[in-house]
């Protein structure tokens, strides 16, 4: 009883109250992915009509899905109340903290690091307490090797939390837009995308659509190998019913990402979300921001700038990011800008669908006989190098002083050739480095919201 109780708070008191709803959804039916053999094990519970049911059936609903219902004290004991030291970052929703969780906590609970999410409800309000329940309802029904899990929530008087797993990589747009000394290299970059659309496609797949609405680089989080994860579900919402063909409803999302029409219009179908894929796969291929304030012109929006590039592939080399440094497969390169293209067409109609770009996407990673070799570098150990040449005395103490000056440099440069690093060797590929001159690139976008 004691996850029914909490979850009763959420809503205030009277258990029969239905939960007000935009419109009513119909369920969703569980789907097969094709194809044989061995798949990891998903779930997908029904979330149809959740808002609009009473909230004793709501809160029996959620006590199925193995989501544990922390207390206040249970949370600052497993971050340290809540220590500086554990605070990974601010988001949207609120603050992040690092945290621990294990038995002594709570009997049965598996050992492992956890991120707690903090709504501030006092700048948030009822959206803000809107979102926080979409992410219960949502990750709570829902299980994907590549959708966050969820590991439970807090909600005890007037605060608001969520628990996840914890993602030691943290978000695809830091390491795209804020690690100045390492790049992503072309496989983990494509492995990121599969990913991504795996993650979508599954929600996708669903008879009523589950539709994520913020598909973004800084919701993409990965895990200790570069695995893809969604989260951040709290623009989430069910697609169209019947006959329908479009969900009305406000516009909420990120410039730069959301899809034109939706904009316009207010319509949100799964098509929108394949647009945000394509805007997310242009800033995996040329590691710049889907907006970006700084460019000049045209090539602020990264979608208007791109698709003259798109079009052409020997104009690919201009396009793709110059991190990289040539490092990737270029019949790749080329099938990945193709999906990009094709996700981001106009007419939503003529998008593909996500399971489609799975399918387009998935055989490039085995694309690797045409990415060109680094350039070799020979280093020699300052045992081996040839001693300096002695300084002419033939023009006086000047030209005596610059050959010596001469040699010295050549030393020196000889002696920190064994075991120094090289930016262009083929054996440091893995983190060419990024250096601290270059321009510094802007936060993320406004979110943006119309009523």
């Amino acid at each position: 009883m004691g996850l029914r109780k909490r979850l009763l708070r959420c809503f205030g008191l009277g258990g029969e109250e239905a939960v007000p709803e935009e419109k009513p959804e119909p369920a969703a039916a569980e789907k097969k992915r094709p194809g044989g053999g061995a798949k990891p094990k998903l779930r997908r519970l029904s979330t149809a009509n959740l808002r609009s049911l009473s909230l004793q059936d709501l809160s029996r609903k959620l006590e199925t899905t193995r989501l544990h219902a922390f207390t206040l004290d249970e949370l600052k004991a497993a971050t340290k109340n809540f220590s500086a030291a554990n605070f990974l970052g601010e988001g949207g929703f609120g603050p992040v903290y690092k945290g621990f969780v294990d038995g002594r906590l709570r009997p049965g609970l598996e050992p492992q690091h956890v991120a707690v999410k903090y709504l501030d409800l006092e700048s948030d309000g009822v959206q803000g307490h809107r979102e926080w329940l979409a992410e219960v309802v949502y990750l709570g029904m829902l299980s994907h090797p590549h959708l966050v899990k969820l590991v439970g929530f807090c909600n005890e008087d007037d605060q608001r939390m969520l628990v996840y797993e914890y993602m030691p990589r943290g978000s695809l747009e830091n390491h795209l837009f804020k690690n100045l000394l390492a790049s992503l290299p072309w496989s983990t970059r494509l492995k990121i995308a599969v990913g991504a659309a795996k993650g979508l496609a599954f929600l996708h797949e669903a008879e009523t659509p589950v539709i994520y609405r913020d598909f973004k680089a800084s919701n993409i989080l990965l895990d200790s190998d570069y695995t893809a994860k969604l989260s951040d579900f709290g623009l989430a919402k069910e697609g169209p019913k019947g006959d329908a063909t479009h969900v009305t409803t406000r516009v909420m999302g990120t410039h730069g990402y959301a899809a034109p029409e939706y904009i316009l219009t207010g319509h949100l179908t799964a098509r929108s979300d394949v647009y945000s894929f394509g805007v997310v796969l242009l800033e995996l291929l040329t590691g710049r921001r889907s907006v970006d304030k700084r460019r000049r012109g045209r090539e602020q929006n990264l979608v208007d700038w791109a698709r003259p590039y798109l079009r052409r592939a020997d104009r690919l080399h201009r396009f793709m990011d110059p991190s990289l440094e040539s490092q990737y497969s270029s019949r790749a390169a080329e099938a990945a800008a193709k999906v990009a293209h094709q996700c981001l067409q106009s007419v939503p109609k003529a998008r593909p669908t996500m399971r489609d770009v799975v399918a387009a996407l998935e055989p490039l990673l085995a694309l690797d006989d045409d990415v060109p070799m680094g350039p070799f570098v020979f280093t020699v150990g300052a045992a081996e190098a040839p001693a300096p040449a002695p300084a002419r005395v033939v023009a006086g103490v000047v030209e005596a002083a610059a050959a010596a000056a001469n040699a010295n440099e050549e030393e020196a440069e000889a002696g920190s050739r064994q075991g120094k690093r090289h930016v262009m060797s083929a054996v440091h590929a893995e983190s060419p480095l990024r250096y601290a001159s270059a321009v510094k690139r802007p936060e993320s976008p406004p979110t943006l919201s119309r009523a």
